[in-house]
């Protein structure tokens, strides 16, 4: 299965070559560049696990060497340093999330001004990457994919909810309770959680317990949603309250076969890593890129198809 992927990914970009252009695979013209990704993410986000696989893989399908740096508390302000720092680095190119605009344009800034190629990915809109002056973005648009899962909701019935926010510092986390929000017809409800499980667990409990009314959860990644679970099992709400979450997991996987989770909302993690290294590639060899941004998600896995996918979860789905 990796190998077809890696072959798929070189295939589908050396594709892209113009017309008249010989279509040589990547890898047989190896140049051993150097690639940073800087990621929004905490240590304790495993979410990122398939993001690291994939540059990884993708890494070694064009002899490049990718390196992977965040936040280890999930900082933005640490995260604008490390950026700064991956600059100074010289390196051949850089991947990085729009996690929050204001905080990260003057860091990215300095890597467009000093000619190092960015793709954005994850986190952020095209309109801010391209304000930014990078290559391309690579990523799931937040509010359409937070109103496509309120518009699943809303075929259910569902009039109220509430957001379990566990990185509300994100702008791009508010995107998506305000989607799901307005696809609904509701205000945009969340509750501040962090990232500590047992905490999780005990806010949505005391929240579900003060407000009996709220029809339907939606969490935003295997972060709050694993908490989540088992506050719902608690209260003996597991199955019957609506839940919906963004992000795949095992244990996500298993709670939608039994009944607990209606969907999963699929941004294709892999996709963000492993593309923008093979582009960054091409555009250091051979000065291609595509001419669109690509978007990743969103897709929903739901009981229909979580067979399919669910042995991939935590890897390369």
């Amino acid at each position: 299965m990796k190998k077809l992927l890696k072959t798929t990914s070189t295939l589908l970009f050396a594709g892209v070559i113009a017309a008249g252009t010989m279509m040589v695979p990547v890898a047989a013209q190896a140049a051993g560049e150097r690639f940073v990704l800087i990621s929004h993410a905490d240590d304790a986000d495993s979410w990122w696990n398939t993001i690291k696989n994939a540059i990884k893989e993708a890494g070694a399908a064009v002899d490049a060497k990718v390196e992977y740096r965040n936040p280890p508390t999930g900082d933005l302000a640490d995260m604008a340093r490390i950026v700064e720092q991956a600059v100074a680095s010289n390196p051949d190119g850089i991947i990085v999330t729009i996690a929050d605009f204001d905080v990260l344009r003057g860091a990215i800034g300095k890597a467009i001004k000093k000619g190092i190629p960015v793709i954005t990915i994850n986190s952020g809109t095209v309109e801010q990457s391209e304000k930014l002056g990078a290559l391309m973005h690579i990523g799931q648009p937040e509010y359409d994919a937070g109103f496509g899962a309120g518009k699943q909701a809303k075929k259910a019935g569902i009039k109220s909810y509430v957001c379990v926010n566990h990185y509300i510092e994100n702008p791009a986390s508010i995107e998506r309770c305000q989607g799901y929000a307005d696809a609904i017809g509701a205000e945009l409800n969340m509750i501040d959680v962090g990232k500590d499980p047992l905490d999780i667990e005990k806010k949505v409990q005391a929240y579900l317990r003060k407000n009996d009314k709220i029809e339907s959860v939606l969490t935003l990644g295997p972060t709050s949603a694993h908490p989540t679970i088992r506050a719902l099992t608690k209260t003996r709400q597991a199955g019957k309250m609506y839940f919906g979450t963004f992000d795949l997991s095992s244990e996500i996987a298993k709670a939608i076969k039994e009944d607990v989770i209606k969907f999963a909302i699929d941004q294709q993690p892999y996709l963000q890593g492993y593309m923008p290294v093979v582009i960054l590639s091409l555009y250091s060899r051979y000065g291609i890129v595509p001419s669109n941004n690509i978007n990743s998600g969103p897709g929903f896995i739901t009981k229909a198809n979580i067979a399919q996918v669910e042995k991939l979860a935590g890897e390369i789905r």
